[in-house]
């Protein structure tokens, strides 16, 4: 039984399109990769999984459950499954860095506060931040900042993470400590999706990659055939252009 299984799963915003019959399966542990142009669709597919958008047509199963995007308890449940971290941090600012992780699991799912934060204080030492656990936001790099995030999103114990652009805002000195992070979560089996623009390492750690445009899913492979003998026109000429630069 796949991880999560999407079909034909279509969305609009307003009255554009933005998602066409996505078909996807992802199986556990998988790291999936998705690229593709500017405006194809990457992090809205993202954003229909956690129910930020709602699709207008479709079926998402995780674990071979359905989840019905129409109901706010399915909602519920299904954000419980996914963990997304954004482009931006999106910390609080008044905060340290162990409050940011600790207070959704604290806060929102009531668990005892001694429990999370033993969670939380072993998931900043993952990710590097055991030093910076008692520091705030605007003391911490922009990497220091998404990985708290990524650690804050772990603490709500998914079952998928979802990563959209997270190295797109940072200065490119600082890319490298988020992606060994990510590196990290991949040798510990957790299933991803990542939206991401660094080839080079969506090459060097996805098992699957995803080539989106005009909302569809074009292609789809291991890396070595999207980035060296692309079965579609469409991605070689994305591949070719991307590989030029």
């Amino acid at each position: 039984m796949p991880h999560l299984a999407i079909t034909r799963l279509s969305a609009d915003y307003g009255s554009t399109p933005v998602l066409q019959d996505v078909d996807l399966v992802v199986e556990r542990g998988d790291i999936v990769a998705v690229i593709g142009p500017l405006g194809s669709g990457k992090s809205t597919l993202l954003r229909v999984l956690t129910g930020l958008l709602k699709p207008r047509a479709g079926t998402v199963t995780v674990a071979g459950d359905l989840v019905d995007y129409g109901s706010a308890a399915a909602l519920r449940r299904v954000r419980d499954r996914f963990a997304i971290v954004f482009q931006q941090y999106n910390l609080f600012q008044n905060m340290t860095a162990l409050r940011n992780v600790t207070i959704a699991p604290a806060i929102v799912k009531k668990r005892p506060a001694a429990e999370v934060e033993r969670e939380a204080r072993a998931l900043l030492t993952k990710v590097g931040l055991a030093h910076r656990i008692d520091a705030y936001p605007d003391e911490m790099s922009g990497g220091q900042q998404q990985r708290v995030a990524i650690a804050r999103a772990l603490a709500l114990n998914p079952d998928i993470l979802l990563l959209d652009e997270v190295t797109s805002a940072l200065d490119p000195e600082l890319v490298a400590e988020v992606l060994d992070t990510i590196r990290l979560l991949a040798s510990d089996g957790m299933t991803m999706l990542i939206v991401s623009h660094e080839m080079g390492f969506v090459r060097e750690v996805a098992s699957k990659v995803v080539f989106m445009a005009d909302g569809r899913v074009v292609e789809v492979g291991p890396p070595a055939q999207i980035f060296d003998a692309p079965q579609t026109a469409r991605c070689a000429e994305f591949v070719s252009r991307i590989l030029r630069h």
